[in-house]
Protein backbone atom coordinates (compact mmCIF):
# COMPACT_ATOMS: atom_id res chain seq x y z
CA UNK A 1 0.00 0.00 0.00
CA UNK A 2 1.28 3.46 -1.28
CA UNK A 3 1.25 6.38 1.19
CA UNK A 4 -1.97 8.09 0.04
CA UNK A 5 -3.45 5.07 -0.13
CA UNK A 6 -2.43 4.49 4.23
CA UNK A 7 -4.13 8.36 4.65
CA UNK A 8 -7.05 7.44 2.40
CA UNK A 9 -9.94 8.87 4.30
CA UNK A 10 -12.67 6.25 5.86
CA UNK A 11 -16.06 6.26 6.72
CA UNK A 12 -18.26 4.25 8.94
CA UNK A 13 -21.96 2.57 8.13
CA UNK A 14 -22.95 4.41 10.92
CA UNK A 15 -21.65 7.73 10.23
CA UNK A 16 -22.97 7.18 6.27
CA UNK A 17 -26.22 6.44 7.96
CA UNK A 18 -26.17 9.97 9.23
CA UNK A 19 -25.24 11.87 6.34
CA UNK A 20 -27.50 10.19 4.24
CA UNK A 21 -30.14 10.59 6.53
CA UNK A 22 -29.28 14.40 6.65
CA UNK A 23 -29.33 14.32 2.86
CA UNK A 24 -32.77 12.86 2.88
CA UNK A 25 -33.88 15.56 4.84
CA UNK A 26 -32.41 18.37 2.87
CA UNK A 27 -33.47 17.63 -0.56
CA UNK A 28 -35.44 20.11 -1.45
CA UNK A 29 -35.48 22.10 -4.99
CA UNK A 30 -36.07 18.83 -7.30
CA UNK A 31 -34.07 16.86 -9.25
CA UNK A 32 -30.97 19.91 -10.02
CA UNK A 33 -31.29 20.85 -6.43
CA UNK A 34 -30.66 17.33 -4.72
CA UNK A 35 -27.77 16.53 -7.39
CA UNK A 36 -26.32 20.11 -6.38
CA UNK A 37 -26.62 19.15 -2.47
CA UNK A 38 -25.14 15.79 -2.67
CA UNK A 39 -22.20 17.25 -5.01
CA UNK A 40 -21.79 19.41 -1.98
CA UNK A 41 -22.28 17.03 0.54
CA UNK A 42 -20.06 13.85 -0.89
CA UNK A 43 -17.49 15.93 -3.33
CA UNK A 44 -16.86 19.19 -2.09
CA UNK A 45 -17.37 19.26 1.73
CA UNK A 46 -16.42 14.96 2.86
CA UNK A 47 -14.74 13.99 -0.24
CA UNK A 48 -16.24 10.55 -0.48
CA UNK A 49 -16.22 10.68 -4.31
CA UNK A 50 -14.18 12.49 -7.09
CA UNK A 51 -15.90 14.96 -9.93
CA UNK A 52 -15.47 12.46 -12.41
CA UNK A 53 -16.78 9.05 -10.57
CA UNK A 54 -19.83 11.34 -9.38
CA UNK A 55 -20.59 12.84 -12.91
CA UNK A 56 -20.11 9.39 -14.73
CA UNK A 57 -22.52 7.60 -11.96
CA UNK A 58 -25.01 11.04 -12.83
CA UNK A 59 -24.82 10.40 -16.24
CA UNK A 60 -25.76 6.58 -16.25
CA UNK A 61 -28.43 7.21 -13.64
CA UNK A 62 -30.21 10.11 -16.05
CA UNK A 63 -30.27 7.02 -18.63
CA UNK A 64 -32.19 5.28 -16.79
CA UNK A 65 -36.65 5.48 -16.24
CA UNK A 66 -36.77 6.59 -12.79
CA UNK A 67 -35.77 9.81 -10.04
CA UNK A 68 -31.91 10.02 -11.11
CA UNK A 69 -31.08 12.16 -8.01
CA UNK A 70 -32.37 8.44 -5.95
CA UNK A 71 -30.81 6.37 -8.12
CA UNK A 72 -27.25 8.51 -7.90
CA UNK A 73 -27.60 8.35 -3.79
CA UNK A 74 -28.54 4.71 -3.88
CA UNK A 75 -25.24 4.26 -6.54
CA UNK A 76 -22.73 6.06 -4.13
CA UNK A 77 -24.36 4.28 -1.18
CA UNK A 78 -23.37 0.89 -2.84
CA UNK A 79 -20.28 2.00 -4.11
CA UNK A 80 -18.98 2.76 -0.49
CA UNK A 81 -20.43 -0.08 1.80
CA UNK A 82 -22.22 -2.46 -0.87
CA UNK A 83 -25.77 -3.59 -0.94
CA UNK A 84 -26.69 -2.37 2.12
CA UNK A 85 -25.16 0.67 1.53
CA UNK A 86 -27.08 1.21 -1.16
CA UNK A 87 -30.20 0.25 0.33
CA UNK A 88 -30.16 2.80 2.84
CA UNK A 89 -29.07 5.63 1.28
CA UNK A 90 -31.65 5.15 -1.58
CA UNK A 91 -34.54 4.59 1.45
CA UNK A 92 -33.29 7.22 3.47
CA UNK A 93 -33.54 10.04 0.37
CA UNK A 94 -37.27 8.71 -0.20
CA UNK A 95 -38.45 8.37 2.94
CA UNK A 96 -38.39 11.41 4.42
CA UNK A 97 -40.71 12.76 1.36
CA UNK A 98 -42.96 9.91 1.94
CA UNK A 99 -43.94 10.70 5.45
CA UNK A 100 -44.37 14.28 4.62
CA UNK A 101 -46.77 13.59 1.31
CA UNK A 102 -48.65 11.23 3.15
CA UNK A 103 -49.84 13.99 5.84
CA UNK A 104 -50.37 16.43 3.32
CA UNK A 105 -52.45 14.14 1.09
CA UNK A 106 -54.30 13.17 4.17
CA UNK A 107 -54.52 17.26 4.96
CA UNK A 108 -55.57 17.61 1.01
CA UNK A 109 -58.27 15.21 1.30
CA UNK A 110 -59.96 16.61 4.10
CA UNK A 111 -59.70 20.48 3.17
CA UNK A 112 -58.65 20.33 -0.36
CA UNK A 113 -61.49 21.81 -1.41
CA UNK A 114 -61.45 24.60 1.36
CA UNK A 115 -61.07 27.84 -0.39
CA UNK A 116 -58.37 28.77 1.91
CA UNK A 117 -56.52 25.73 0.94
CA UNK A 118 -57.11 26.22 -2.80
CA UNK A 119 -56.13 29.99 -2.37
CA UNK A 120 -52.28 28.82 -1.30
CA UNK A 121 -52.02 26.25 -4.14
CA UNK A 122 -53.04 29.16 -6.17
CA UNK A 123 -49.85 30.75 -5.12
CA UNK A 124 -47.74 27.58 -5.05
CA UNK A 125 -48.56 26.69 -8.88
CA UNK A 126 -46.83 29.77 -10.24
CA UNK A 127 -43.92 28.94 -7.38
CA UNK A 128 -43.82 25.29 -9.62
CA UNK A 129 -43.52 26.47 -12.62
CA UNK A 130 -40.51 28.69 -11.71
CA UNK A 131 -38.84 26.07 -10.20
CA UNK A 132 -38.97 23.60 -12.98
CA UNK A 133 -37.63 26.51 -15.32
CA UNK A 134 -35.04 27.42 -13.24
CA UNK A 135 -34.06 23.55 -13.41
CA UNK A 136 -34.28 23.67 -17.29
CA UNK A 137 -31.35 26.54 -17.06
CA UNK A 138 -29.33 24.66 -14.05
CA UNK A 139 -29.31 21.39 -15.71
CA UNK A 140 -29.18 23.34 -19.06
CA UNK A 141 -25.39 25.09 -18.07
CA UNK A 142 -24.11 22.05 -16.85
CA UNK A 143 -24.90 19.90 -20.06
CA UNK A 144 -25.04 21.94 -22.90
CA UNK A 145 -21.49 23.34 -23.09
CA UNK A 146 -21.42 23.63 -27.02
CA UNK A 147 -23.37 23.81 -30.17
CA UNK A 148 -23.86 20.03 -29.87
CA UNK A 149 -25.50 19.13 -27.21
CA UNK A 150 -27.50 22.57 -27.59
CA UNK A 151 -28.25 20.98 -30.71
CA UNK A 152 -29.59 17.54 -29.39
CA UNK A 153 -31.42 19.61 -26.83
CA UNK A 154 -33.32 21.19 -29.24
CA UNK A 155 -34.30 18.29 -31.09
CA UNK A 156 -35.40 16.01 -28.15
CA UNK A 157 -37.75 19.20 -27.41
CA UNK A 158 -38.95 19.01 -30.95
CA UNK A 159 -39.36 15.66 -31.40
CA UNK A 160 -41.32 15.36 -28.04
CA UNK A 161 -43.40 18.89 -28.13
CA UNK A 162 -44.85 18.50 -31.83
CA UNK A 163 -44.19 15.44 -33.17
CA UNK A 164 -45.33 13.29 -29.84
CA UNK A 165 -42.37 11.29 -30.23
CA UNK A 166 -42.18 8.76 -26.61
CA UNK A 167 -38.86 8.99 -24.80
CA UNK A 168 -37.50 6.17 -25.32
CA UNK A 169 -37.06 6.81 -28.65
CA UNK A 170 -35.24 10.12 -28.17
CA UNK A 171 -33.03 8.13 -25.54
CA UNK A 172 -31.99 5.99 -28.29
CA UNK A 173 -31.15 8.13 -30.88
CA UNK A 174 -29.43 10.65 -28.51
CA UNK A 175 -27.48 8.05 -27.38
CA UNK A 176 -26.70 6.39 -30.64
CA UNK A 177 -25.55 10.06 -31.79
CA UNK A 178 -23.31 10.86 -28.70
CA UNK A 179 -21.83 7.40 -29.20
CA UNK A 180 -20.64 7.94 -32.82
CA UNK A 181 -19.48 11.44 -32.17
CA UNK A 182 -17.64 10.73 -28.98
CA UNK A 183 -14.84 12.54 -29.97
CA UNK A 184 -17.10 15.80 -29.85
CA UNK A 185 -19.39 15.28 -27.04
CA UNK A 186 -17.49 12.97 -24.80
CA UNK A 187 -15.18 14.56 -22.27
CA UNK A 188 -11.26 14.83 -23.23
CA UNK A 189 -9.04 12.14 -22.30
CA UNK A 190 -7.26 12.35 -19.85
CA UNK A 191 -3.59 10.43 -19.46
CA UNK A 192 -3.43 8.01 -16.28
CA UNK A 193 -1.36 10.16 -14.11
CA UNK A 194 -3.87 13.13 -14.40
CA UNK A 195 -6.78 10.68 -13.79
CA UNK A 196 -5.11 9.55 -10.82
CA UNK A 197 -4.14 12.78 -9.86
CA UNK A 198 -7.76 14.28 -9.97
CA UNK A 199 -9.09 11.31 -7.79
CA UNK A 200 -6.37 11.13 -5.04
CA UNK A 201 -7.30 11.99 -1.82
CA UNK A 202 -11.53 10.83 -2.32
CA UNK A 203 -12.41 7.64 -0.21
CA UNK A 204 -14.60 6.15 -2.87
CA UNK A 205 -11.43 6.03 -5.89
CA UNK A 206 -8.88 5.21 -2.73
CA UNK A 207 -10.95 2.21 -2.15
CA UNK A 208 -10.91 1.35 -5.63
CA UNK A 209 -7.29 2.20 -6.36
CA UNK A 210 -6.42 -0.23 -3.85
CA UNK A 211 -8.91 -2.88 -4.90
CA UNK A 212 -11.39 -2.23 -2.37
CA UNK A 213 -13.85 -2.49 -4.38
CA UNK A 214 -14.94 -5.95 -5.35
CA UNK A 215 -18.64 -5.98 -5.59
CA UNK A 216 -18.34 -3.12 -8.58
CA UNK A 217 -16.52 -5.59 -10.12
CA UNK A 218 -18.87 -7.22 -13.05
CA UNK A 219 -20.47 -10.87 -11.97
CA UNK A 220 -23.30 -12.50 -14.38
CA UNK A 221 -24.76 -14.50 -11.78
CA UNK A 222 -24.27 -12.01 -9.14
CA UNK A 223 -26.55 -9.88 -11.51
CA UNK A 224 -28.92 -12.72 -12.27
CA UNK A 225 -29.96 -13.34 -8.93
CA UNK A 226 -30.23 -9.85 -7.81
CA UNK A 227 -32.50 -9.26 -10.41
CA UNK A 228 -34.79 -12.34 -9.74
CA UNK A 229 -34.56 -11.12 -6.10
CA UNK A 230 -35.89 -7.32 -6.62
CA UNK A 231 -38.17 -8.64 -8.99
CA UNK A 232 -39.97 -10.84 -7.00
CA UNK A 233 -39.80 -7.69 -4.19
CA UNK A 234 -41.12 -5.41 -6.31
CA UNK A 235 -44.27 -7.15 -7.90
CA UNK A 236 -45.26 -9.33 -4.85
CA UNK A 237 -47.53 -6.91 -3.10
CA UNK A 238 -49.77 -6.44 -6.71
CA UNK A 239 -49.85 -9.83 -6.98
CA UNK A 240 -50.82 -9.87 -3.03
CA UNK A 241 -53.82 -7.28 -3.75
CA UNK A 242 -54.75 -9.39 -6.96
CA UNK A 243 -55.84 -12.11 -5.24
CA UNK A 244 -57.42 -10.80 -2.04
CA UNK A 245 -59.02 -7.62 -3.92
CA UNK A 246 -59.19 -8.41 -7.35
CA UNK A 247 -57.78 -7.67 -10.83
CA UNK A 248 -60.32 -4.53 -10.70
CA UNK A 249 -59.68 -2.98 -7.71
CA UNK A 250 -58.27 0.03 -7.73
CA UNK A 251 -55.00 -0.58 -5.56
CA UNK A 252 -54.24 -3.51 -7.96
CA UNK A 253 -54.37 -1.45 -11.36
CA UNK A 254 -52.60 1.29 -9.45
CA UNK A 255 -49.60 -1.35 -8.57
CA UNK A 256 -49.53 -2.31 -12.11
CA UNK A 257 -49.87 0.85 -13.56
CA UNK A 258 -46.88 2.36 -11.61
CA UNK A 259 -44.98 -0.50 -12.07
CA UNK A 260 -45.89 -0.01 -16.01
CA UNK A 261 -44.59 3.48 -15.70
CA UNK A 262 -41.50 2.63 -13.37
CA UNK A 263 -40.40 1.19 -16.11
CA UNK A 264 -41.35 3.01 -19.64
CA UNK A 265 -40.86 6.38 -18.89
CA UNK A 266 -37.51 7.98 -18.90
CA UNK A 267 -35.91 11.41 -17.91
CA UNK A 268 -36.69 11.35 -14.18
CA UNK A 269 -39.67 13.00 -12.89
CA UNK A 270 -39.95 15.78 -15.15
CA UNK A 271 -40.56 13.09 -17.82
CA UNK A 272 -42.56 11.20 -15.95
CA UNK A 273 -45.17 13.83 -15.00
CA UNK A 274 -46.30 14.48 -18.28
CA UNK A 275 -47.01 10.72 -19.20
CA UNK A 276 -48.62 10.17 -15.51
CA UNK A 277 -50.81 13.40 -16.11
CA UNK A 278 -52.36 11.95 -19.23
CA UNK A 279 -53.27 8.59 -17.91
CA UNK A 280 -54.48 9.36 -14.49
CA UNK A 281 -56.36 12.72 -15.25
CA UNK A 282 -57.27 12.01 -18.97
CA UNK A 283 -57.72 8.32 -19.43
CA UNK A 284 -58.16 6.76 -15.71
CA UNK A 285 -59.88 10.03 -14.71
CA UNK A 286 -58.74 9.25 -11.35
CA UNK A 287 -57.92 13.33 -10.15
CA UNK A 288 -57.99 16.27 -12.35
CA UNK A 289 -56.11 18.21 -14.12
CA UNK A 290 -55.47 21.12 -11.27
CA UNK A 291 -55.18 18.16 -9.11
CA UNK A 292 -52.13 16.99 -10.36
CA UNK A 293 -50.36 20.58 -10.29
CA UNK A 294 -51.54 21.07 -6.63
CA UNK A 295 -49.71 17.22 -5.80
CA UNK A 296 -46.56 18.64 -8.00
CA UNK A 297 -46.71 21.46 -5.24
CA UNK A 298 -47.03 19.17 -2.30
CA UNK A 299 -44.08 17.81 -3.85
CA UNK A 300 -42.33 20.78 -4.27
CA UNK A 301 -42.47 21.89 -0.98
CA UNK A 302 -41.19 18.29 0.65
CA UNK A 303 -37.96 16.94 0.94
CA UNK A 304 -37.07 13.78 -1.50
CA UNK A 305 -38.04 13.18 -5.28
CA UNK A 306 -40.35 14.82 -7.10
CA UNK A 307 -41.59 11.32 -8.42
CA UNK A 308 -43.31 11.44 -4.65
CA UNK A 309 -46.51 13.22 -6.69
CA UNK A 310 -47.09 9.58 -7.47
CA UNK A 311 -47.75 8.51 -3.99
CA UNK A 312 -50.54 12.11 -3.92
CA UNK A 313 -51.87 10.65 -6.93
CA UNK A 314 -51.79 6.84 -5.42
CA UNK A 315 -53.80 7.96 -2.07
CA UNK A 316 -56.29 10.17 -4.07
CA UNK A 317 -57.10 7.36 -6.79
CA UNK A 318 -57.28 4.95 -3.87
CA UNK A 319 -59.28 7.18 -1.44
CA UNK A 320 -62.21 7.89 -4.35
CA UNK A 321 -62.57 4.66 -5.53
CA UNK A 322 -62.02 2.39 -2.17
CA UNK A 323 -64.12 -0.51 -3.32
CA UNK A 324 -65.23 -2.62 -0.39
CA UNK A 325 -62.18 -0.77 1.77
CA UNK A 326 -62.50 1.80 4.49
CA UNK A 327 -61.43 4.97 2.18
CA UNK A 328 -59.19 5.57 4.48
CA UNK A 329 -57.49 2.27 4.77
CA UNK A 330 -57.57 1.99 0.98
CA UNK A 331 -55.50 5.61 0.86
CA UNK A 332 -52.78 4.66 2.92
CA UNK A 333 -52.34 1.33 1.23
CA UNK A 334 -52.41 3.32 -2.36
CA UNK A 335 -49.62 5.46 -1.06
CA UNK A 336 -47.55 2.33 0.11
CA UNK A 337 -47.69 0.57 -2.82
CA UNK A 338 -47.58 3.34 -5.21
CA UNK A 339 -44.09 4.39 -3.50
CA UNK A 340 -43.13 0.54 -3.48
CA UNK A 341 -43.67 -0.17 -7.10
CA UNK A 342 -42.31 3.18 -7.68
CA UNK A 343 -39.05 2.75 -6.25
CA UNK A 344 -38.05 -0.88 -6.39
CA UNK A 345 -36.84 -0.96 -9.94
CA UNK A 346 -34.65 1.88 -9.14
CA UNK A 347 -33.19 -0.02 -6.87
CA UNK A 348 -32.85 -3.22 -9.11
CA UNK A 349 -31.22 -1.25 -11.97
CA UNK A 350 -28.67 0.51 -9.80
CA UNK A 351 -27.12 -2.76 -7.98
CA UNK A 352 -27.48 -5.01 -11.54
CA UNK A 353 -26.34 -2.45 -13.76
CA UNK A 354 -23.61 -0.30 -11.75
CA UNK A 355 -20.96 -3.23 -11.75
CA UNK A 356 -20.84 -2.84 -15.70
CA UNK A 357 -21.12 0.40 -15.54
CA UNK A 358 -17.92 1.05 -13.59
CA UNK A 359 -16.04 -1.12 -15.62
CA UNK A 360 -16.94 0.92 -18.81
CA UNK A 361 -15.70 4.11 -16.88
CA UNK A 362 -12.85 5.32 -19.05
CA UNK A 363 -14.79 4.47 -22.46
CA UNK A 364 -14.88 7.73 -24.49
CA UNK A 365 -17.87 6.16 -26.63
CA UNK A 366 -20.35 5.24 -23.40
CA UNK A 367 -19.34 8.85 -22.38
CA UNK A 368 -20.34 10.57 -25.53
CA UNK A 369 -23.62 8.43 -25.39
CA UNK A 370 -24.19 9.34 -21.90
CA UNK A 371 -23.42 13.19 -21.99
CA UNK A 372 -25.89 13.05 -25.93
CA UNK A 373 -28.51 11.95 -23.48
CA UNK A 374 -28.00 14.59 -20.81
CA UNK A 375 -28.32 17.49 -23.42
CA UNK A 376 -31.91 15.16 -24.20
CA UNK A 377 -33.01 15.07 -20.55
CA UNK A 378 -33.18 19.03 -21.16
CA UNK A 379 -35.14 19.17 -23.84
CA UNK A 380 -37.49 17.02 -22.52
CA UNK A 381 -38.31 18.80 -19.45
CA UNK A 382 -38.07 22.23 -21.24
CA UNK A 383 -41.28 20.57 -22.73
CA UNK A 384 -42.48 19.63 -19.32
CA UNK A 385 -41.78 23.12 -18.39
CA UNK A 386 -43.98 24.52 -21.62
CA UNK A 387 -46.71 22.29 -20.72
CA UNK A 388 -46.73 23.23 -17.16
CA UNK A 389 -47.20 27.00 -17.90
CA UNK A 390 -50.39 26.66 -20.24
CA UNK A 391 -51.83 24.81 -17.92
CA UNK A 392 -51.02 27.06 -14.99
CA UNK A 393 -51.25 30.28 -16.77
CA UNK A 394 -54.40 29.65 -18.65
CA UNK A 395 -57.83 28.18 -18.27
CA UNK A 396 -58.46 26.77 -21.20
CA UNK A 397 -56.17 24.85 -23.48
CA UNK A 398 -57.44 22.89 -26.63
CA UNK A 399 -55.18 20.17 -28.63
CA UNK A 400 -53.68 21.36 -32.00
CA UNK A 401 -52.61 19.92 -35.59
CA UNK A 402 -51.21 21.33 -38.45
CA UNK A 403 -49.94 19.21 -40.98
CA UNK A 404 -47.57 16.62 -39.18
CA UNK A 405 -47.14 19.61 -35.85
CA UNK A 406 -49.44 18.14 -33.16
CA UNK A 407 -49.38 20.66 -29.79
CA UNK A 408 -51.70 22.12 -27.07
CA UNK A 409 -52.12 25.93 -27.91
CA UNK A 410 -53.72 27.87 -24.80
CA UNK A 411 -56.45 30.08 -25.41
CA UNK A 412 -55.16 33.56 -24.97
CA UNK A 413 -58.48 35.24 -23.83
CA UNK A 414 -58.30 33.07 -20.37
CA UNK A 415 -55.12 34.08 -18.97
CA UNK A 416 -55.05 34.11 -15.67
CA UNK A 417 -53.48 37.23 -14.85
CA UNK A 418 -52.60 36.67 -11.08
CA UNK A 419 -50.74 33.61 -11.78
CA UNK A 420 -48.94 35.42 -14.58
CA UNK A 421 -47.51 38.19 -12.59
CA UNK A 422 -47.05 35.91 -9.53
CA UNK A 423 -45.17 33.07 -12.02
CA UNK A 424 -42.99 36.18 -13.50
CA UNK A 425 -42.38 37.60 -9.83
CA UNK A 426 -41.19 34.00 -8.89
CA UNK A 427 -39.17 33.31 -12.21
CA UNK A 428 -37.58 37.04 -11.10
CA UNK A 429 -36.93 36.02 -7.59
CA UNK A 430 -35.22 32.96 -8.37
CA UNK A 431 -33.10 33.54 -11.49
CA UNK A 432 -31.77 37.07 -10.79
CA UNK A 433 -32.17 36.94 -6.96
CA UNK A 434 -31.30 33.34 -6.64
CA UNK A 435 -33.72 32.99 -3.46
CA UNK A 436 -33.97 29.62 -1.77
CA UNK A 437 -36.78 27.46 -3.27
CA UNK A 438 -38.73 27.60 0.11
CA UNK A 439 -39.03 31.35 0.39
CA UNK A 440 -40.20 31.33 -3.34
CA UNK A 441 -42.68 28.46 -2.42
CA UNK A 442 -44.08 30.54 0.78
CA UNK A 443 -44.22 34.45 -0.94
CA UNK A 444 -45.83 32.71 -3.70
CA UNK A 445 -48.47 30.88 -1.29
CA UNK A 446 -48.96 33.98 0.50
CA UNK A 447 -49.54 36.45 -2.11
CA UNK A 448 -51.64 33.79 -3.93
CA UNK A 449 -53.89 33.55 -1.00
CA UNK A 450 -54.36 37.37 -0.73
CA UNK A 451 -54.88 37.66 -4.34
CA UNK A 452 -57.85 34.61 -4.57
CA UNK A 453 -59.40 36.67 -1.25
CA UNK A 454 -59.32 40.01 -2.83
CA UNK A 455 -60.84 39.07 -5.84
CA UNK A 456 -63.55 36.85 -3.74
CA UNK A 457 -63.80 39.86 -1.40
Amino acid sequence: MNARDAKAPTVSFREAVGVWSRIGWLSFGGPAGQIALMHRELVERRRWISETRFLHALNYCMLLPGPEAQQLATYIGWLLHRLPGGVVAGALFVLPGFIAILLLSILYALFGQVPAIAAVFFGLKAAVLAIVVEAVVRIGRRALKNRYPIAIAAAAFIAIYFFGVGFPWIVGVAALIGFLASKTLAPAKRTENERQSDEAGYLIDALHARGALSHAIPSAGRATRTALVCVLLWLSPVAIAALLLGTQHVLTREGLFFSQTAVVTFGGAYAVLAYVGQRAVQDLQWLAPGEMLDGLALAETTPGPLIMVLQFVGFLAAFRYPGTLDPWVAAVLGAILTTWVTFLPSFMFIFVGAPYVESLRHLQRLNGALAALTAAVVGVILNLSVWFAVHTLFGEVRGERIGLFQFERPVWHTVEPGALVLTVAALVATLRYKLGMAWTLIGCAILGAAYVHVLRS
